[in-house]
């Protein structure tokens, strides 16, 4: 596991509990996407934000907590919406990707 690598696109109610278990699994490097920001409606259902989060970008706040979990992990922040146009440069850099996002693929660039 520690030779592997999986980008988690997604932060939030899915994603975050996804990213904690890859973490505490040993995957050697994980990336984590997301464009949004820790909001306190976010709170009681996406458990790598705290309350003292609130307003920051969700990946800074994820990467915190899941270096935490596992100081030996590499975790790669990409904060930004993974689209068509950016999807296959991002993807290509990881062995797997595993969905954590609960809405589609916005057509931005």
């Amino acid at each position: 596991m520690k030779n592997s690598s999986v980008l988690c696109i997604g932060t939030g109610g899915l994603g975050s509990p996804l990213a904690t278990y890859l973490a505490a699994a040993g995957v050697g490097r994980l990336g984590v996407v997301d464009f949004d920001k820790v909001d306190y409606s976010n709170l009681q259902r996406q458990i790598l934000h705290h309350t003292f989060d609130v307003g920051r970008p969700k990946v800074e706040s994820a990467a915190e907590k899941l270096k935490a979990i596992n100081p030996d992990i590499e975790v790669e922040p990409h904060n930004l919406s993974l689209s068509r146009y950016n999807a296959l440069d991002l993807i290509e850099r990881y062995d797997v990707v595993a969905d954590g996002q609960t809405t589609s693929l916005p057509d931005t660039s």
